[in-house]
């Protein structure tokens, strides 16, 4: 009998981690070293989901308080199958007036889920086979030209896909 129980407990479990989070189709991140380099890419392979439906696009981003920015600058370049490229500069408000970080998390870690596309109409996947997206920062200190080299607090960078049926 415990042996069902166990058994029958541990399902559950799993079903409620999987249903917990029923809208992702894609959720991949890509861990960043100490200092995020302005050239350094955070790419993601996508293997294109249905293409008869529509999904909401996102960047995730991790940052510790080490980040002293307002706002976060990114350029996102999607590249479809055929070789068709769109790229994306932009803008993502990072900080309350005061300084408070904005974001989910407890600790000294927050997790921001950034619009990228779906935002004002849903994207459709209008092409089979594997899409990349490319992400890197575009940071520049305010007064200054020349990029910021090595940006810091920025943990980790994921790309979400979501159903956008539900």
């Amino acid at each position: 009998m415990q042996k069902r129980t166990l058994s029958a407990l541990l399902v559950i479990v799993c079903f409620l981690f999987v249903g917990c989070d029923s809208n992702a189709v894609y959720d991949v991140y890509k861990s960043l070293p100490n200092q995020w380099h302005k050239d350094s890419l955070a790419s993601f392979k996508i293997q294109a989901p249905d293409t008869t439906n529509t999904y909401n696009l996102y960047v995730n981003v991790r940052n510790t308080n080490d980040y002293k920015y307002s706002n976060l600058f990114l350029i996102v370049e999607l590249n479809y199958p055929n070789g068709r490229t769109i790229k994306d500069t932009l803008e993502y408000k990072m900080a309350k007036p005061n300084g408070e970080l904005l974001g989910t998390g407890f600790t000294d870690i927050k997790e921001n889920k950034l619009w990228y596309k779906g935002y004002d109409s849903s994207f459709k996947f209008t092409e089979e086979g594997d899409y990349q997206v490319n992400i890197q920062h575009a940071m520049r200190q305010s007064g200054n030209v020349n990029g910021i080299v090595n940006l810091e607090g920025i943990t980790d960078i994921g790309f979400r896909i979501e159903s956008a049926l539900n």
